[in-house]
Parts: structure tokens; C-alpha cells; sequence
């Protein structure tokens, strides 16, 4: 009788030291998985939050850039960690909504290997031209694509990559077919404009700013919902006249599936003020991010399928 008094005592007993270790979180450091290398846009998203959550929580946040595989590698990893609150991860789309539907036997689930917890912001893509060339804006542009297929081709940093998408769903939208010049990184694609051997790129807006504001370059449009504060002088394809062509490499702060919400809420909560801090705001326009929306964290798994469904039909006709 005593025996079983005592089991079934136990979940009662075990209950308050469980709380009470969640309500301690954290007290020693959190490891962020960054999926990619070192001096990325992740990265230069991740650092200055990072640091803030640091004073905020009172310990250190280290950064761990685990690349390889497109991001796949960082994610497994990051899936398959315990769910206590020291091991957070930081996703862009790539590896998490475009890659599972491009590559069979990934190590986690977009659906059920993460908790997510903040939707931090993004890095919008920008379609650029030559700046002495004959295309002006982004209406021309389109017209010149439909003229033929295979009129206007376009640089970006690789098959697949949010660039690359988002050129394609220029196309779809205006019902004209690109053609297509992947490239390892931003430098290539915009020499190949600039030479005149490639018609536009689209890549990310960070990555050509310095291009656009020096005249070389002609930025046609962004593709946020909004300008970014580095290009006020860009409209975004919705300004002009494409209300279709929304498009953003997000940042998404997440933990492994079965974070509890204790701590989900409390790191939630502390980026999202993080967010708002005036010296953080201008911290991350000087990259060229934007902000991705006001997404509740109850409703970011969600928005997360929302975002896999939509670039779905995308893929396809990318033949990624």
C-alpha cells in the first residue's frame, strides 16, 4: 500500500522542482545554432539580439554556426536537442520550408522537429539592372520579358536560393518566362550585369546596396512588403504595380519541438522588446532588413506551413 501511495505521489513531487527549474531558466549559457557560416546575414541578425538577450536574461548567448548541407546540418542538429531552453536555433526559409521540398530524407520535419518562438525580421531581395542601361523601373522590365521567352535573364546566388524563387515568381506573376543564371554569390552576379552579360539579378538587397547608392546599379524594386530604409529610393513590386511579388529570407528564432512555454514566452517576449529598441531598429536598417511582420507566437507554426505552401507551386515551376 505504502508502494503505491508513493507512485502515485510521485508526478505531484516531481511537478514543482520541474517548475521551478523552468522558472530558473537560464542559468548557465544558450547555444543559438546558426545554420550557415560565419559574417552571413544570420549572423549579422542574430549578434546584436544576442547580445541584448544577454543583459536581459543575465547569461551569455553563444553563437554556433553549424553549415553545411543548405542549412540542413544546423537544423538536424538543432532538432535533435533537448528541449530546455540551452540550445535555441535561428532559421532562414531555405532550410526550412524550400529545402524540405526540394530534398527527400532531411534529419528533421519543418512541421514537428522545432518550437518557434519569434519571427525576428528579413532581408528583402532587390531586382537590379545596370545603371547606364535602357530599363528604368520595374515596368519596363516586365514588358521586355514578355516580348519573348528567354528576353531577360537574371543573376542570383544559386538554384534555389530566395533570389532565384523570387525571379521566378516575377515570372509567373507577369506571365513571362526569365531566364535564369545561377551564380556562387552576390560579387558574380552583379560582375555579370555590370558587364552587361546577364539583363538584371535578383539577390539579396544588402548585398547590392552599395552598387545602387553608387549608381552602377539601377534597383527596380524590392521585394518586401515594405522599402528598406538603406533604399528609400527602391519601390517595392506591390508600389510598383506587382502586388503579387512579396517575398522575404525571414529569420525565425526557434527550439527544439517541446520547448516549454514558460520559457517560449519569456524568450518571445524579450525579443520582441529587443526588437523595438531604437539602437537596434537602426542597427538592423544598416543591414537592410526590414521587418517581417507582426506574427503572435502562437500563431508562428501556422504561418510557417502558410509559407510552405505558398512557395510550393514556386518550386515546381523553378524545377529546383
Amino acid at each position: 500500500m505504502l508502494r503505491r501511495q508513493l507512485l502515485a505521489a510521485a508526478p505531484l513531487m516531481a511537478a514543482p522542482a520541474i517548475v521551478q527549474a523552468q522558472a530558473a531558466w537560464p542559468n548557465r549559457p544558450v547555444r543559438v545554432i546558426i545554420p550557415f557560416t560565419p559574417g552571413g546575414a544570420s549572423d549579422l541578425m542574430m549578434r546584436p539580439v544576442a547580445e541584448r538577450l544577454e543583459r536581459v536574461l543575465g547569461q551569455s548567448f553563444v553563437i554556433d554556426n553549424r553549415a553545411g548541407g543548405g542549412g540542413a546540418v544546423g537544423l538536424g542538429a538543432a532538432a535533435n536537442e533537448r528541449p530546455d531552453g540551452y540550445t535555441l536555433l535561428l532559421t532562414t526559409p531555405g532550410p526550412l520550408v524550400l529545402l524540405p521540398q526540394m530534398q527527400a530524407n532531411l534529419p528533421y520535419s519543418s512541421a514537428r522537429s522545432f518550437t518557434y518562438i519569434s519571427l525576428m525580421g528579413g532581408a528583402p531581395i532587390v531586382c537590379a539592372v545596370a545603371g547606364n542601361g535602357p530599363l528604368r523601373d520595374l515596368a519596363s522590365y516586365a514588358a521586355a520579358a514578355k516580348r519573348a521567352p528567354d528576353a531577360v535573364s537574371f543573376g542570383s546566388s544559386g538554384i534555389g536560393s530566395m533570389g532565384h524563387l523570387t525571379g521566378v515568381l516575377f515570372g509567373m506573376e507577369t506571365g513571362s518566362q526569365l531566364l535564369h543564371a545561377p551564380f556562387r554569390g552576390a560579387p558574380e552576379a552583379q560582375t555579370s550585369v555590370l558587364s552587361g552579360a546577364t539583363t538584371s539579378l535578383w539577390d539579396t538587397a544588402a548585398a547590392n546596396v552599395a552598387a545602387i547608392r553608387a549608381g552602377n546599379m539601377r534597383g527596380l524594386c524590392v521585394s518586401s512588403a515594405e522599402r528598406a530604409a538603406i533604399l528609400p529610393d527602391v519601390p517595392t513590386a506591390r508600389e510598383a504595380g506587382f502586388p503579387n511579388v512579396v517575398s522575404l529570407n525571414w529569420f525565425l528564432l526557434c527550439g527544439p519541438a517541446g520547448l516549454p512555454d514558460a520559457i517560449t514566452e519569456r524568450l518571445s517576449a524579450a525579443v520582441t522588446s529587443i526588437l523595438a529598441e531604437p539602437g537596434i531598429r537602426e542597427k538592423l536598417d544598416s543591414y537592410a532588413f526590414v521587418s517581417a511582420g507582426q506574427v503572435p507566437q502562437p500563431q508562428l507554426a501556422a504561418w510557417v506551413a502558410a509559407e510552405y505552401a505558398r512557395w510550393t507551386p514556386v518550386i515546381r515551376a523553378s524545377g529546383s
